[in-house]
């Protein structure tokens, strides 16, 4: 079996990062998050060193190649893997790791810095985060394998991810079956009670593809703009929400994992992909880049692009779950006010106009796993 203290000092930080996601420092500093939750309680039959497990992890997760294989690299067993995988994931998946790295923000100063970066994206005002969903593919389950393929045909967890304008995940939910509508997803999830109970500032709001249903802190895009202010809205909010795209093809292309097929149950698939989030960011807070050998990219599933330059939004996605939609033109529209008061965006001059929204659908009938 390699050493550990071998790896690290046989290669330098660009070789890290293409074999392990991180440097060095980011390697060891990983390994003193879950030491406590890892370490052997005896010395009996030669322990494996929590450097080791942890570079095995991070192998895994950033090359998604089969656990044999992986074995091999590092010179243990395929069992040995498989018991390391299952233990590190849930080290670094406990509770207040998810919290010190994964924290959506409701303080004014924190607000207020995210309103104003995605603001000088494309002057979109009040903005504090982009949502999006994003499918991770995994192999067909022994129960409920129906839930779980999604409108692509193949099996997959709906992730749900928030963005802040510099690519830090704010919020995920990577639990709900394939089949699962994003609008499901997030009239679940703790987001929108961080809205709706006003745990957020008023005036914030989130940016989201026409897959959601639009609500006073939920910016859609418009399905049929009018020129004008409407059309110059959809490109604004295009150019905005792309940074959700761009975060989720950045997770991706570091953690291979996600874009492969996850070979296991729906529940340890779910902790492999919130453990990608938690380093992700993690790579992002130390100033770790993206390895050399990879490009940004956005999210190779996602069907609800408003193509911004021509108007025009795909409406919801039919599939797996029924989702009821009125269509006798009866229901309310919804006034949502962006928060300014001056003119700080001559490009939509939006600031002070009232905007007609549609309040949208909601899915129904969804299952999810704890």
């Amino acid at each position: 079996m390699a050493a550990a203290g071998n790896i690290l000092e046989r290669f330098d930080d660009s070789e890290l990062l293409k074999r392990y996601r991180l440097n060095r420092d980011g390697i060891l500093y990983v390994v003193e998050l879950v030491r406590d939750a890892i370490t052997s309680p005896t010395n009996r039959n030669h322990p494996i060193s929590p450097e080791i497990k942890v570079l095995t992890t991070l192998r895994y997760l950033a090359t998604g190649k089969m656990q044999l294989c992986n074995g091999d690299d590092i010179g243990i067993s395929q069992p040995s893997v498989s018991r390391i995988l299952h233990q590190t994931l849930n080290a670094l998946s406990r509770p207040h790791i998810v919290r010190q790295f994964i924290c959506f923000p409701t303080g004014v100063r924190e607000i207020n810095k995210n309103k104003a970066d995605f603001m000088a994206i494309a002057g979109l005002p009040g903005v504090v985060g982009a949502i999006d969903g994003t499918h991770v593919r995994i192999i067909s389950p022994s129960q409920d394998e129906d839930v779980f393929v999604n409108r692509k045909k193949y099996h997959s967890i709906n992730t749900q991810v928030v963005f802040d304008p510099n690519f830090l995940i704010l919020d995920i939910v990577a639990k709900w079956p394939g089949a699962t509508h994003d609008s499901r997803i997030l009239h679940e999830s703790g987001v929108r009670q961080l809205f709706e109970r006003h745990h957020v500032p008023a005036g914030s709001h989130l940016v989201g593809d026409s897959g959601y249903a639009s609500r006073t802190w939920l910016l859609t895009p418009y399905m049929n703009p009018q020129p004008g202010p409407q059309l110059l809205y959809n490109r604004a909010h295009k150019k905005t929400r792309n940074v959700v795209e761009r975060g989720i093809g950045q997770m991706k292309r570091r953690f291979h994992v996600l874009h492969g097929e996850i070979r296991l149950t729906p529940e340890k698939a779910s902790r492999v992909i919130t453990v990608c989030a938690i380093l992700h960011n993690l790579c992002k807070r130390r100033n770790i880049p993206q390895p050399d050998d990879e490009d940004e990219g956005g999210n190779d599933d996602d069907d609800d692009d408003e193509a911004a330059e021509g108007g025009m939004a795909i409406a919801n996605q039919s599939g797996l779950v029924s989702v009821k939609a009125d269509n006798d033109g009866s229901r309310p529209l919804m006034r949502a006010r962006f928060g300014c008061q001056s003119a700080v965006s001559p490009a939509l001059n939006l600031t002070t106009k009232h905007l007609d929204e549609k309040l949208g659908e909601k899915g129904g009938g969804a299952r999810t796993f704890k």
